[in-house]
């Protein structure tokens, strides 16, 4: 009989394997170092090491084993196969194989398991794991787990703002209910310097959430088959393959009531109480009591999302003003109360912005809108677009400053050296190389050159994605191009007296309507598609740790949505109304289709109307969906079940009927909040309320995501990060170009530069007729003039209807007059005006740059005190275990002197 001295591995049958290749095959090589005991033989079964059986013990808050000794640190659920009515029977018995053997293997690496059904229904059995002692000390060593020395004695900073101690206080979380957490010197555990260790109580040494770290680490490793060599195992796949409905770590108790345990910490009811109630929305998070309780990962997303909502503040601050100084001076806007006047704007005409069917307008058709593109492009926009440039980057370093801080007070300075490979990662490590430092050998996944290859395909799927999605822009473009005179002509031209309808129904808004849809539908479909093709492309990627496969699915990710959510932006601001020549030879896609004017109002106002939509309705959306998915789903599964009986069912079956969260984790959390940044600084010219509106959403985004995360979902397998991870980059690239966009925004897409012109050199001699600098005639001035009998049989309109007499119209270009030698081309105001705004733009690019380069420059990413904090915790750590080695050695010559001088005047015996 063949013995296993490592793990129990079933030799399934080749037909087996067909029912698998979902799940891929891994060659599984030295994935641990540990080695366990005898654990049973491949041709008997009865080897297996199964889990006890136990009864509830009617206990709902318990957190223990039924000998309330044993702590759970984790959950696995699964339903029992021989009750199973679907599926069939010859499935049932290799599901049941393999979750035998898996959780044989779970006992063989120490860990203890106890099953218990579930009460509500008697197909689910719950496998209860807990680790023991030597277990954490185990795996505490090999993940390089940071642990507590000794307290911390370092005297901390008084605050500069000590004196308003009774207004923080007001904003702080009760320290009576949740009490500061103790600092401590720490260091990465070692077995044979156990001594060394703070340890007061072997049972609180490794806390709630280490402990199901490195249960975690132990279920993602353990392997479950092997089909001619090749090793399937972990957890994840288990669950994926249905085998265990779930597994999950334990809340410590209900989120609205203290748990009967006296044991019990209770620290998801503090939390839900003092951060996610409604009534906690004006205070401070407890950030350490939301890493300590769901790990650094969840903790540093808070961290950061609370820190931008504080710097929103100022730049709300800010951008109310701006806009309140807009508001204010609207009606000292001279150019809008030409386009108001019946005798300047009344009796201007317009010429027509689409080929035959569109018909002639009076310029003061545009007063409303006019009036609120004053309040917008003003002098205040300017002034703010220069401040959120810098604002930008203030944000940036103070918040390095900040996570370099939590890097200190939570232990993750050193976190990259040592973070653990991926499972999937070591699992492919075939190749042998010497490494250059260590000049051993180490395995990795592929050579160099397999390294390469795997970039370039990566890399060329990404591509193909973007391209995709800006094909299906153009697409959406060419659509509203031509649909808009489908429109014109199919809709009738009365509806019987119903003018209301006939005022809303028209060609603009049928096209606008509808490629709205057909746009939002596209989007949907490619985001489906592309996140499961970019989780895809990662793996086949292959990062080496969790971290760097993170980092490369946000990349791909956010490159993917970037296109989608801004590109209708961009068009707005960059090229709509651009390109469309004048009336007599107007600029066509394709050779077919006319190019889009912009509204009446202006390109700008535009712009902000399609922010104020998109930010508005996507945040209100977001927190909608946030809140009732969730609360929906489980409010369906609490009717499923037997009424009144949650009352007595146990903790883990409470949390088994919570939400699971996704495999990405906070990604989309991070998305929508990153998103939002970049509408708060890549067009913030055209809208100065949009940090107001960022800053109301997020004090509700915090809370809410608390809600979540506290009320309706399972407990998150707590996780180590230093940092915000490749959102931080992204950030910065933003950053960089904000300061382009608002620049081309002033320039190009707003009317501040020509008006500047006006005032400046064509108000007064030799291009104007008034003795002073004044803003009087601009209309006029900047309207050129077209001679209707020069229009194009093909797009010359039908009906000359609101023409009246006269035999010329007026359209939004810079170009001489007919009759002049040079009749329709760009005249001298046109290149005054382009040199100016080419000059505001490299000028306004300059200064911002500087600016954020002596910013970033001058404000270090760790502050003084933190680096001091760093080298004296680290000298004091070495020095403590050094000294704590030498007394150990010292003891043990002592007594190895006391013993021969014992030796040596003990009396010999005859």
């Amino acid at each position: 009989m063949q013995m296993m001295t490592r793990n129990v591995l079933l030799d399934m049958e080749q037909e087996e394997e067909e029912d698998d290749e979902e799940d891929g095959d891994i060659v599984l090589e030295n994935l641990e170092q540990t080695i366990v005991s005898n654990c049973g033989s491949l041709e008997n079964q009865q080897d297996f090491r199964a889990p006890e059986f136990e009864e509830f013990n009617g206990k709902p808050d318990s957190l223990f084993f039924n000998d309330g000794q044993r702590r759970i640190d984790f959950v696995l659920v699964y339903e029992d196969e021989q009750r199973k009515e679907t599926n069939k029977k010859g499935t049932n018995e290799k599901q049941r194989r393999k979750r035998q053997a898996y959780e044989s293997n779970l006992i063989c690496k120490g860990l203890e398991l106890e099953a218990t059904r579930s009460v509500l229904d008697d197909k689910l059995v719950f496998v209860k794991v807990h680790a023991p002692w030597e277990v954490l000390c185990t795996y505490a060593e090999i993940m390089h787990i940071k642990l507590p020395l000794k307290p911390n004695d370092l005297k901390t900073r008084s605050s500069a703002f000590r004196h308003l101690n009774w207004f923080t206080k007001v904003l702080s979380v009760d320290e009576n209910m949740i009490k500061p957490e103790q600092e401590f010197f720490t260091a990465p555990f070692e077995k044979n310097r156990m001594n060394d260790f703070y340890i007061v109580d072997k049972d609180s040494f490794f806390n709630p959430a280490t402990r199901s770290r490195i249960v975690y680490f132990i279920l993602s490793r353990v392997t479950y088959q092997v089909i001619n060599n090749v090793s399937k195992f972990g957890i994840n796949r288990l669950v994926s393959s249905g085998i265990y409905k779930a597994a999950f770590p334990l809340h410590d108790c209900k989120f609205g009531q203290q748990s009967e345990d006296p044991s019990c910490p209770n620290e998801r009811y503090l939390l839900y109480r003092e951060w996610a109630h409604p009534r906690s929305i004006y205070k401070k998070q407890p950030l350490d009591l939301i890493r300590k309780y769901y790990g650094e990962k969840i903790g540093i997303y808070f961290a950061w999302l609370g820190y931008y909502t504080q710097m929103l503040l100022l730049a709300a601050v800010v951008g109310v003003a701006c806009f309140l100084y807009g508001y204010l001076n609207q009606d000292n806007c001279t150019w809008s109360k030409e386009v108001c006047d019946p005798d300047i704007g009344g009796n201007i005409i317009m010429c027509p912005q689409c080929d035959k069917l569109c018909p002639f307008w009076k310029l003061n058709i545009t007063c409303e809108s006019s009036k609120k593109l004053c309040i917008f492009d003003s002098f205040g926009t300017l002034v703010f677009a220069v401040f959120m440039g810098i604002w930008v980057t203030l944000f940036l370093e103070f918040w390095k400053r900040r996570q370099a801080e939590l890097e200190y007070e939570w232990d993750t300075v050193e976190l990259q050296q040592e973070e653990q490979a991926r499972p999937e990662y070591e699992a492919q490590c075939n190749h042998v190389v010497i490494n250059e430092i260590t000049q051993e050998e180490e395995r990795i996944p592929f050579t160099a050159c397999g390294k390469c290859i795997r970039i370039t395909l990566c890399a060329s799927a990404v591509f193909f994605w973007i391209l995709l999605i800006i094909a299906s822009v153009i697409g959406i473009i060419v659509y509203r191009l031509s649909v808009f005179i489908v429109f014109s002509t199919t809709l009738p031209k009365s509806f019987n007296g119903t003018d209301p309808i006939q005022k809303y129904l028209t060609p603009q808004m049928a096209t606008s309507i509808t490629a709205s849809i057909i746009s939002f539908i596209i989007i949907m479909i490619l985001n489906t598609i592309y996140e499961k093709v970019a989780i895809m492309i990662t793996n086949f990627e292959l990062p080496r740790t969790q971290t760097d496969y993170e980092n490369s699915l946000t990349m791909k990710m956010f490159l993917f949505q970037f296109v989608n959510y801004y590109s209708s932006c961009f068009y707005i601001a960059f090229f709509k109304g651009k390109f469309v020549g004048y009336p007599g030879d107007p600029v066509y896609w394709l050779g077919k289709y006319r190019n889009e004017e912009c509204d009446p109002g202006g390109c700008l106002l535009e712009l902000t109307t399609q922010l104020t939509i998109i930010m508005g309705g996507k945040a209100i959306w977001n927190n909608i969906q946030e809140v009732l998915l969730p609360w929906v789903m489980n409010l369906i599964g609490r009717y499923r079940r037997v009424s009144g009986s949650e009352n007595i069912s146990p903790r883990w079956e409470q949390d088994y009927h919570l939400q699971p969260m996704g495999k990405l984790g906070l990604f989309y959390e991070y998305l929508e909040m990153i998103i939002q940044f970049g509408f708060v600084t890549l067009f913030v010219a055209s809208f100065p309320l949009a940090p107001l509106l960022a800053l109301v959403n997020n004090i509700l985004e915090i809370r809410v995501d608390a809600w979540k995360l506290t009320t309706q979902f399972r407990r998150m397998v707590p996780e180590k990060a230093q940092d915000i991870g490749a959102w931080q980059p992204i950030m910065q690239g933003i950053a960089v170009l904000a300061v382009v966009t608002n620049a081309m925004i002033i320039a190009f897409t707003s009317d501040m530069i020509p008006r500047l012109v006006y005032y400046w050199s064509f108000s007064i001699p030799p291009y104007g007729d008034h003795a002073d600098y004044t803003m009087e005639g601009y209309i006029n001035n900047t309207l050129s003039i077209f001679n209707i009998s020069d229009f194009k049989d093909k797009s010359k309109p039908d009906s000359n209807s609101g023409l009246g007499n006269h035999t010329t119209c007026r359209y939004r270009d810079f170009r001489n007059p007919p009759g002049h030698p040079q009749e329709y081309k760009h005249n001298i105001y046109y290149w005054h005006v382009v040199a100016a705004k080419l000059a505001f733009v490299i000028v306004m690019e300059h200064v911002i740059y500087s600016v954020k380069f002596f910013i970033s420059y001058a404000i270090p990413d760790v502050s003084k005190s933190t680096k001091s904090k760093i080298k004296r915790e680290k000298y004091l750590t070495q020095k403590l275990l050094h000294e704590n080695h030498m007394t150990k050695n010292m003891g043990i010559i002592i007594q190895k002197m006391a013993e021969v001088v014992d030796n040596n005047l003990r009396p010999k015996s005859d």
